[in-house]
């Protein structure tokens, strides 16, 4: 029995390092998020100026004179498809593949922070059970140092781990809510065009 606990001990103890390299990379990332997720703002806010004009009042009628009025060169992914929709509007099944593909790319988009969001609370807690076990060897020997330095150790991967968890969860709302207004506002254009 003993054998195996030492076993367990020795398996935990060697994934100390890859958890703690695995949570400096999350929060790299989630840092990269955030400064992406600013420039998505800014692309979002453009677009809804754009679009907000006179969309309460489209039909069939006015649609291709809305659509005209945007621009061609967008960084805006919500514009693009908008055009490409409008050149797709003779076939249903087109326009069907263009909103797939923007609803993929937007689950592509999210998926940075889906595993911020779900993986930084597991290795900060990985992080903080890991060294608790030889800070409690060192405090049974007596090596204050020792216990001192594994806590330090189990309180900072925590904090690193809720820190890119937070991001990721932030960012994974926001942007959830944007994109789900610009696929209702695609499948409200694609509605238009298959009125006619």
């Amino acid at each position: 029995m003993n054998y195996i606990s030492d076993v367990l001990y020795w398996i935990s103890t060697g994934l100390l390092v890859p958890v703690i390299v695995l949570l400096i990379f999350l929060f790299l990332r989630s840092l990269v998020l955030v400064g992406g997720f600013f420039g998505h703002y800014r692309t979002v806010k453009k677009t809804e100026t754009l679009c907000d004009c006179g969309e309460e009042t489209l039909t069939i009628q006015n649609l291709s004179d809305w659509i005209g009025k945007l621009p061609q060169k967008s960084d805006s992914a919500l514009v693009c498809t908008l055009h490409d929709l409008w050149m797709h509007r003779q076939s249903e099944a087109q326009m069907q593949r263009l909103i797939d593909e923007y609803e993929l790319a937007a689950e592509k988009d999210l998926s940075v922070a889906k595993m911020l969001s779900k993986m930084g609370p597991m290795l900060g807690l990985m992080g903080t059970l890991i060294p608790m076990g030889p800070a409690l060897v060192g405090l049974s020997t007596g090596d204050i140092a020792s216990m001192a330095y594994n806590m330090q150790v189990a309180f900072a991967t925590t904090v690193v781990g809720l820190f890119a968890a937070a991001v990721g969860f932030v960012t994974l709302q926001v942007k959830q809510r944007w994109y789900q207004k610009d696929l209702s506002r695609l499948e409200f254009i694609a509605g238009l065009l298959t009125e006619k």
